[in-house]
């Protein structure tokens, strides 16, 4: 079997790290910069739950010398998927799957979705369409990402907490495809449940992120400040209410209630979130995949969503200023 994880971070270290060591796999990691060049001098220093892996997967600059893949795993955030998508087509061969593990509203998300929006396509998060056409749906197996990790320095990956990522075809079937991947990373030692409603769970995480992002972003609070405030609180639960309005005229089913979910985030305690995190070092936000496409799916469904409008307006503006949006 061979994976390739494509823009290896936090995230794709840890699970290049995981798959290499375990050994069954043929891991290849295409990053760039001084992770790369550190990764390909020393492997992934991976440190997790007190203890140290020293793993050498394959490290390269470009696809073009990764080759053809059975999988590969996309853990770029969703801004840079349309300028990245060119550069990955060495990468695939006829069978490839593509596993998309990005955060927010993906841009297929609308494939093998029955109703009267099937196909769509999520302008927020594709403008063009060439993610769509470059990345095919029809390759896509959805995941769910809810480990926290990150880049200690170069080659060196911290594993904070979580050990799960589910997995779900579009159309909900348990293909062979999606049954070797569930083994695989099972066997590097991670949870990989496979989900008939993929688009349920997407719903469930993006539910925080698209008011616990925005907000601490516009305001600088942890999440343990945000639910703890009666207006942020207020303010956070008004835009998950009304993003359940649209997900739930799309079919979605929720597990849990709102009050559950921030419940949940609350206990996280003072965590910066990754939008925060962004904006303090100057780099690209992802807004639209976080709250634009809800604005965008809310557009299409005709559901209300004033709160989530306002945030969205005051966070664009807020990107623009710190020069990390540029819509």
């Amino acid at each position: 079997m061979r994976i390739c994880i494509f823009g290896a971070g936090a995230i794709g270290g840890l699970m290049a790290a995981r798959l290499a060591a375990k050994g069954d796999a043929e891991v290849t990691v295409v990053a760039r910069g001084p992770h790369l060049a550190a990764m390909q001098a020393n492997g992934i220093l991976l440190r997790s739950e007190g203890e140290e892996i020293r793993a050498r997967p394959r490290c390269v600059g470009t696809a073009e010398e990764a080759g053809p893949q059975d999988y590969v795993v996309v853990t770029l955030k969703a801004h840079s998927l349309p300028s990245a998508a060119p550069g990955m087509q060495p990468l695939l061969g006829p069978d490839t799957a593509i596993v998309s593990a990005v955060n927010g509203v993906p841009w297929w998300y609308f494939h093998k979705l029955p109703g009267p929006f099937e196909e769509t396509r999520v302008r927020s998060v594709d403008p063009d369409g060439q993610v769509w056409e470059r990345l095919h749906p029809s390759r896509v197996i959805g995941c769910i990402i809810y480990p926290a990790a990150e880049v200690a320095e170069p080659g060196v990956i911290e594993h904070t907490y979580g050990d799960r990522f589910t997995l779900g075809e579009p159309d909900g079937a348990r293909t062979p495809r999606i049954a070797a991947l569930s083994e695989a990373l099972i066997g590097a030692g991670f949870k990989a449940p496979i989900r008939p409603r993929i688009r349920d769970e997407i719903w469930v995480k993006l539910w925080g992120n698209l008011a616990f992002n925005p907000i601490s972003a516009l305001t600088g609070a942890t999440l343990d400040v945000i639910t703890a405030d009666p207006g942020q609180r207020g303010v956070a639960r008004a835009m998950m209410v009304e993003a359940q309005a649209v997900a739930e005229r799309l079919g979605t089913r929720f597990a849990i209630d709102v009050d559950k979910r921030i419940a949940g985030a609350a206990e996280v305690g003072a965590h910066k979130t990754s939008m925060l995190q962004d904006l303090e070092r100057g780099r690209p936000m992802e807004i639209d995949a976080l709250l634009g496409a809800v604005v965008e799916l809310a557009e299409r469904v005709e559901v209300p969503v004033p709160t989530c409008r306002t945030v969205l307006a005051l966070l664009r503006g807020r990107g623009r200023a710190a020069g990390c949006y540029e819509g």
